[in-house]
């Protein structure tokens, strides 16, 4: 009988273990949002988001300085603001009005806008099953904007977050147009900085004037550490291993892991409503991805 070879079985396992890592880590920033965005307020909260994660990645734009041409720059401060600034601005404000399960929720929608923007603008196919799933994944975004969570209307949050994600749908796809060629962890960092000094105007004039708490602080680092800047290390590493078809199949986990976390923690109900909604819009994405 054939053996299989001791890197196969590695990859075997460490695949699965590092989607699911990073699943736990993208929805658990869901719950640090919620969390730090009414101590910090958005725009410091995104502030520290955006530093962090840039500081972490930096030794990797260092290394690749060369690549990085002055003409590209205003190319990478357009990309910092759509791909990162504003849809973390969203994010945080939405975490200030609606449970942590309504952004986990809207943010799995990324993969179904990709696919509209590189259909509209960029000259991608779409075909009738993918068509299907976008019309799917916004009726579970109608659900979700009509629902209520903890008696309070959360429409203003789930447009919030579904703005975001429609943002972050732009990005990929002016990422793979501009960036390609770019190694990505420094491309990562570079976009990070940009945006960072794009907020930091806006941060300084909002930072809060009370103290805040170690809880918040703790949330605040977390997210810029973990779950921006560790985060893109290793969803760019399983991009490269198993390719970004496969490696978007964390946008499952998310949701979960969001809503999971901030029942846990948080105390936060999960409304037949969100069940509904997500399981309209995660469907849709699978139907997406099998689609690809």
């Amino acid at each position: 009988m054939a053996m299989t070879p001791p890197q196969a079985l590695e990859r075997d396992w460490r695949t699965p273990l590092e989607l699911l890592v990073l699943g736990a880590i993208w929805g658990s920033s869901f719950l640090f949002m919620r969390i730090a965005a009414n101590p910090f307020g958005p725009f410091a909260l995104v502030e520290v988001r955006l530093a962090l994660g840039a500081l972490v990645l930096l030794p990797f734009l260092w290394r690749e300085r060369a690549h990085f041409r002055a003409g590209l720059w205003p190319k990478l401060a357009i990309i910092g603001a759509i791909n990162s600034a504003i849809p973390f601005l969203l994010f945080a404000w939405a975490a200030q009005r609606s449970p942590a399960a309504i952004g986990a929720i809207c943010n799995a929608m990324t993969v179904l806008f990709a696919a509209m923007v590189g259909f509209l603008f960029f000259g991608q196919k779409i075909g009738p099953r993918r068509s299907l799933a976008l019309l799917v994944g916004f009726i579970g975004v109608v659900v979700l904007a009509t629902s209520k969570a903890g008696g309070l209307s959360v429409g203003g949050a789930v447009m919030a977050g579904a703005t975001a994600a429609l943002l972050y749908g732009v990005g990929v796809n002016l990422v793979r147009k501009h960036l390609a060629g770019v190694p990505p962890a420094a491309a990562a960092a570079a976009t990070l900085s940009c945006a960072a000094l794009l907020v930091l105007p806006f941060a300084a004039t909002h930072w809060p004037t009370h103290a805040i708490g170690a809880g918040p602080w703790g949330a605040a680092i977390a997210i810029g550490v973990v779950c921006t800047g560790y985060a893109f290390l290793l969803y760019y590493r399983l991009i490269h291993r198993i390719g970004p078809a496969r490696a978007a199949t964390v946008t499952y986990l998310v949701p979960l892991f969001g809503a999971g976390f901030a029942w846990l923690f948080l105390n936060e109900p999960v409304t037949p409503a969100m069940l509904a909604a997500g399981a309209l819009i995660l469907g849709s994405v699978a139907v997406s991805q099998r689609a690809a």
